[in-house]
């Protein structure tokens, strides 16, 4: 009998765990987040540019996922965003970008409203028909009971040459008639997820 109501008791505390608000899923708020890249041409003109639609999530088991809309790239000149899509991401065949990672759960949970932690975090990216592998230098910061905070602490240097991009972005240059276009682009993102559950 002892026995018995030991156990009961041990998956009644794991059950109270599970359905806790610190161990549910996460769900990426587009409105709060932002992910940007730099682009450099023509030796040393920069200028930077985001993508408008995010999506993602954070799993209970610490499984991280988000995906990018690439058709909702925003370069500020309309003509040249449309030529992003059509040339350099191909949308019609490629729609989106996708990152994938893995946290430490319990330390997500664990943290309390206005603590922080910096974190290195491996993860992969799938852009067109490539998977890069990516460290991401990041900080988890709690906002509230309900909201977390994930930003890079540096840029992350994409290659594009090994994202498969070389072939847009040398049309691009060409199109626009510049000496060059740097093939290392630095992006950073600032990501807000909400609980889901």
């Amino acid at each position: 009998m002892r026995f018995a109501t030991t156990v009961l008791s041990v998956l009644t505390f794991a059950m109270v765990l599970l359905a806790s608000p610190a161990w549910a899923g996460w769900e990426l708020d587009n409105a709060g987040s932002t992910l940007t890249f730099v682009s450099v041409k023509a030796g040393d003109l920069g200028e930077v540019h985001r993508f408008d639609t995010l999506s993602g999530s954070i799993s209970r088991q610490g499984a991280v996922e988000v995906v990018v809309d690439l058709a909702s790239v925003d370069t500020l000149i309309p003509i040249r965003d449309q030529r992003m899509r059509d040339i350099l991401f191909e949308v019609t065949r490629f729609p989106t970008a996708t990152l994938q990672a893995a946290v430490d759960a319990g330390k997500l949970a664990a943290l309390l409203p206005g603590q922080t932690e910096a974190v290195s975090v491996m993860a992969t990216l799938a852009l067109k028909s490539q998977t890069l592998p990516l460290t991401l230098d990041v900080l988890v910061a709690r906002l509230s009971e309900t909201q977390i905070l994930v930003a890079s602490r540096q840029p992350v240097i994409v290659n594009a040459g090994e994202a498969g991009l070389v072939d847009g972005v040398e049309q691009l240059r060409e199109i626009a008639g510049l000496p060059s276009i740097s093939k290392a682009v630095p992006v950073s993102f600032v990501l807000v997820f909400r609980q889901n559950g």
